[in-house]
C-alpha cells in the first residue's frame, strides 16, 4: 500500500464519507493537523471523557460515525459506564482510539497505564477490538473497522514495523507470520515487536516457532487458534496487559470450551502494574524483551521435555 499517516488515510476516509465525524477529549497527538483539514466535522470536548462519549452516542443516533480519541486509560476506565450503556446497549457505530495504551505510555504512572482495556471493552457484548501489531497493521485494517456497523475499540499505535504485514485484512482473521512445532506465539499490538524478536532468536537455536498476529482480540480467530493448540507442544501468549482478562483468559477460555489439551505459558503482567521508565528500559526491567521472551519458552520447553523423559 503506498505509505501515509493516520491523520492522511483518516481524512481519506472522512472526505468520501459524510457520515464520519471526529471527536477528541483534548487528545490531539495523532490528529493534530486534522482540524484545519476537515473544519466542522471536528469537535474537541475538553478534559471530559464521559461527555465525549455521550455526545458521540447521540451523533450515533443520528446517523453519524462518529471517531472518538482519548488517553485509553481515560476512555476505557473513567467513561467506562457511558461506553458500556451509551454505545454497547444501543450496538452503536463509535469508534473509540484508544492513545497510549499498554507499554506505550512509558513514563506514565499507574494512573495513566491502560494495561486492563481489553478486560474492560471485551466485556461489553456488541464490542469489538482492533490491536494493530503497528502502523501499517493499523492503515491496513483502519478502512474495514471504521466502515463496521459495530462498535470498536482501537489500540492505536503507530509504531514502525517489524516486517511487511499481509496487506489482506479482515475482521476476526489472525496474520499468521510463521507455523511450528515446538511452541506457537500468540500475540497483539505493541508486543507483536519482541515476539517477532523471540521468534528469531528460537529459529536460531533450533526451535520451530511459530507466531501469530491476532489482529482483532474480539471477533477472535478462534479456528487459527485451535489448530495451534493441536499442533504446537507450547503456546505462549504475550502480552502488554494484565494477565487477568485479555489474551491468556481468551486463550484459557477457548481451550476449556474446545476441551483441548495444551501446555500454556503467558507473559503478562501479574497482579502489579509497570515501572513508568523510557519503553527499552521498561522492556528490559519487566522482562518483556525478545530475549527474555525467548529466554522463558526455552526454559519451560527443557522443563516439560526433561518432565515427559522421566517419566518414560
Amino acid at each position: 500500500m503506498t505509505f501515509m499517516t493516520y491523520e492522511d488515510l483518516l481524512q481519506n476516509i472522512i472526505e468520501n464519507n459524510q457520515s464520519f465525524v471526529v471527536l477528541t477529549a483534548e487528545n490531539r497527538a495523532s490528529i493534530r493537523n486534522l482540524p484545519q483539514r476537515i473544519r466542522k466535522r471536528f469537535l474537541d470536548v475538553g478534559i471530559a471523557e464521559q461527555t465525549l462519549i455521550g455526545m458521540s452516542a447521540g451523533l450515533a443516533l443520528r446517523g453519524r460515525i462518529p471517531i472518538v480519541h482519548s488517553l485509553a486509560s481515560f476512555l476505557t476506565m473513567r467513561a467506562f459506564e457511558f461506553v458500556r450503556t451509551d454505545i454497547g446497549i444501543l450496538n452503536l457505530p463509535v469508534k473509540l482510539v484508544g492513545g497510549v495504551s499498554g507499554f506505550l505510555s512509558e513514563a506514565n504512572g499507574p494512573t495513566h497505564q491502560a494495561i486492563e482495556d481489553i478486560s474492560l471493552m471485551r466485556g461489553i457484548p456488541g464490542m469489538n477490538i482492533f490491536c494493530p501489531a503497528d502502523e501499517e497493521d493499523l492503515l491496513l485494517g483502519l478502512p474495514k473497522v471504521l466502515n463496521s456497523n459495530s462498535p470498536f475499540y482501537i489500540r492505536y499505535n503507530d509504531r514502525k514495523p517489524a516486517l511487511l504485514h499481509n496487506a489482506n485484512f479482515e475482521i476476526g482473521k489472525a496474520e499468521i507470520i510463521s507455523k511450528g512445532h515446538d511452541v506457537t506465539i500468540l500475540t497483539y499490538g505493541f508486543m507483536f515487536e519482541q515476539s517477532f524478536l523471540a521468534k528469531k532468536i528460537l529459529e536460531k537455536n533450533g526451535y520451530s516457532a511459530g507466531l501469530i498476529n491476532l489482529r482483532t482480540l474480539k471477533p477472535i480467530d478462534t479456528k487459527e487458534i485451535i489448530r495451534a493448540l493441536q499442533s504446537s507442544d507450547l503456546i505462549v501468549t504475550v502480552e502488554d496487559h494484565f494477565l487477568t482478562g485479555g489474551l491468556y483468559s481468551i486463550i484459557s477460555e477457548i481451550i476449556t470450551k474446545e476441551k483441548i489439551e495444551a501446555n500454556l505459558l503467558p507473559v503478562a503482567l501479574q497482579n502489579k502494574w509497570f515501572k513508568p521508565a523510557l519503553i527499552n528500559d521498561i522492556l528490559e526491567y519487566e522482562k518483556f524483551t525478545g530475549a527474555h521472551i525467548a529466554l522463558n519458552i526455552i526454559g519451560s520447553l527443557q522443563k516439560e521435555r526433561n518432565f515427559v523423559a522421566h517419566l518414560v
